[in-house]
């Protein structure tokens, strides 16, 4: 055989210019035979003899051993070390040319070299970009989509993994790809094709490449794909062809209008027939389908079109599936559950029928359920829940009285920051404009000591961002002496005197409110810690700065005038000369803020 193969290799070399077509068959079925007992060292000689250059003057539509020299091409790109050589003996135009012919087997065989010498190849991709291979492969597919024969959706099966390879993880080449149409005629295949399981294939692995980019979700939402990928879903029994179609519907359901019409086209039905099936399986692929049906679920709710149609006013028989779903012994159900109800519970009227039907002693005996094993995403979630359903005025004197607080300070021991921040939300919402519950929470000394701890938690914005503002919650909404001696005593004044300088106006507001009710109420346990924490500094900067909001600069000197019954802390004031500062905002464009300057302005002058 080795020696048949040197044999017409030099045969070829010599004959291709002027040798008879049945000569040149004989030397190219040589290679072939070769090619298909031992391919890697095969290629390799081809590669050392020098043939691939003499490929490229064969490669014409006229000659009749076109479709082999496509064919050989196409095997010897298969090996990684032949694919650059293949660009760098000038193969890719001749090739593409030839994707204008006629002839089905030439359009095949082109059509797998292409693909071969694209895949993974950078040098591949941009000589066919360049040649402008692709829009005459998508022309392709567009004429031939509606033709159903054998040969026929091979052709296609081999074009649309052309497309594949040649843009397989490069957004320049999607983007081209999607330019051009693309979307719309492979949906289109999939509809018509739908009983062709490699066509199926390679149009489930071309709208995965393809969903990941925002572009492309937009064009996805003007095609069908919903109904035709809930179509294919509901005919697959095998696993992994389950899987493929996840991997296209999860990037797919991160767009609104998608995600509205996959539950239109009775996607959650299928999810939630999965769930059924898989919940008590302990098989690795039960479990894994289990989890990915559940998580696609909650990302649906991810849209306020599709999670209003699946709530129904909470007659839903969607929503009422996934109330079940907390009480279950599943980790992943649980979690899918309680995300599901935080996903529900972004609009008041939801929110506050969840809870006059009893949601929240659901969520409490999940939350009991993690106290000791503490399943952190569990944990996180059923808070997350509990925090969006006590956004509402109504919900909060009812949850209050159901005991969420006292479920939720069960986990003020959690070392785990994303379920600290939840906590921290949580009871911040719950005390909005409860006075009763702030005071109570806020003499709660255990509280007030590890809120004063994750105010200094540097390594998590989030979690020192929120425990500052329910620091500020708890003395804003109790008004309460008590509470105040508490923050004082366990260190907090710091922290709020630090938050009235932050970046964000709301908090850098609650700071000051909260600091201008500590100075009315308990200015003489306080005054030492503001003193040491450069309150008057703060202030004097806050209000020399023209970048401050006018609320920030009303609630500053709204605060220097209650810092005068401070002996200490007046000298301050006057040591850092505010008449000058103060003045100059009498004429400030709000006028809320020029009358509060005239007040301020007088108090300071009977002052000093």
């Amino acid at each position: 055989m080795a020696d048949n193969l040197s044999e017409a290799l030099k045969k070829l070399k010599i004959t291709a210019v002027d040798s008879t077509a049945d000569s040149l068959e004989g030397c190219l079925d040589c290679l072939l035979q070769a090619l298909a007992q031992n391919n890697t060292e095969t290629s390799e000689k081809i590669q050392k003899s020098g043939i691939l250059q003499v490929f490229a003057s064969l490669l014409t539509p006229q000659s009749s051993c076109t479709a082999k020299v496509a064919n050989i091409i196409a095997e010897v790109a298969k090996n990684e070390f032949m694919r650059n050589p293949c660009v760098e003996a000038g193969l890719i135009p001749p090739l593409v040319q030839l994707l204008n012919c006629k002839d089905q087997e030439v359009l095949l065989q082109t059509g797998r070299a292409l693909g071969n010498i694209c895949y993974d190849s950078h040098e591949g991709r941009s000589a066919v970009d360049h040649a402008g291979g692709a829009q005459i492969v998508i022309d392709h597919l567009r004429s031939l989509c509606s033709k159903t024969d054998p040969a026929n959706e091979k052709l296609l099966t081999v074009f649309c993994g052309m497309l594949m390879n040649y843009s397989n993880e490069n957004d320049t080449l999607q983007s081209q790809l999607i330019n051009m149409g693309v979307i719309p005629t492979l949906v289109k295949l999939l509809g018509i094709h739908c009983q062709n399981a490699a066509l199926t294939e390679m149009c489930l692995v071309a709208f995965g490449n393809l969903a990941e980019l925002e572009t492309s979700k937009e064009q996805f939402a003007y095609t069908n794909i919903a109904e035709e990928l809930v179509k294919l879903f509901k005919k697959q029994i095998e696993h992994d062809k389950k899987e493929m179609i996840f991997e296209v519907l999860a990037p797919l359901a991160e767009n609104d209008i998608i995600k509205l019409q996959l539950v239109e086209a009775g996607l959650v039905e299928c999810l939630l027939e999965i769930v059924q099936k898989t919940v008590d399986s302990d098989k690795e692929e039960d479990i894994a389908e289990l989890k990915t049906a559940s998580d696609l679920m909650v990302l649906l709710l991810l849209g306020d079109e599709s999670m209003q149609k699946l709530f129904e006013g909470g007659k839903g028989s969607v929503f009422q599936r996934v109330l079940l779903w907390i009480p279950s012994n599943n980790h992943q159900l649980q979690l899918a559950g309680a995300l599901a109800i935080a996903n529900f519970a972004r609009n008041d009227g939801n929110c506050i029928h969840m809870v006059d039907n009893g949601i929240v002693q659901k969520l409490m005996d999940l939350l009991d359920r993690h106290v000791e094993d503490g399943n952190v995403t569990v944990q996180h979630a059923a808070l997350s829940a509990l925090r969006n359903l006590a956004i509402p005025v109504v919900n909060k004197a009812k949850m209050l009285s159901a005991g969420v607080a006292e479920a939720v300070l069960k986990f003020l021991r959690s070392e785990m920051p994303p379920v600290q921040f939840k906590l921290l939300g949580t009871l911040r919402m719950l005390i909005d404009a409860q006075a009763e519950a702030a005071e109570q929470l806020g003499k709660n000394v255990k509280l007030v000591e590890r809120l004063v701890e994750w105010c200094e938690a540097k390594d998590h914005a989030g979690v020192m961002g929120e425990s500052n503002r329910l620091l500020s919650a708890l003395i804003r909404h109790s008004k309460s002496k008590d509470v105040i001696r508490t923050i004082v005593q366990s260190g907090g004044i710091k922290h709020l005197v630090t938050m009235a300088t932050s970046e964000h106006v709301i908090m850098q507001n609650e700071a000051l409110v909260a600091l201008a009710l500590i100075a009315a109420l308990e200015l003489a346990t306080a005054e030492k810690d503001l003193e040491s924490a450069q309150l008057v500094q703060i202030l004097h900067r806050l209000l020399s700065d023209e970048r401050s909001a006018p609320e920030i600069k009303y609630n500053s000197m709204v605060l220097i005038c209650a810092l005068m019954g401070s002996e200490l802390l007046h000298k301050e004031v006057q040591r850092l000369a505010f008449l000058d500062v103060v003045s100059k905002l009498r004429s400030h464009e709000n006028k809320t803020v020029a009358q509060q300057a005239s007040l301020t302005e007088q108090r300071l002058a009977v002052e000093s």
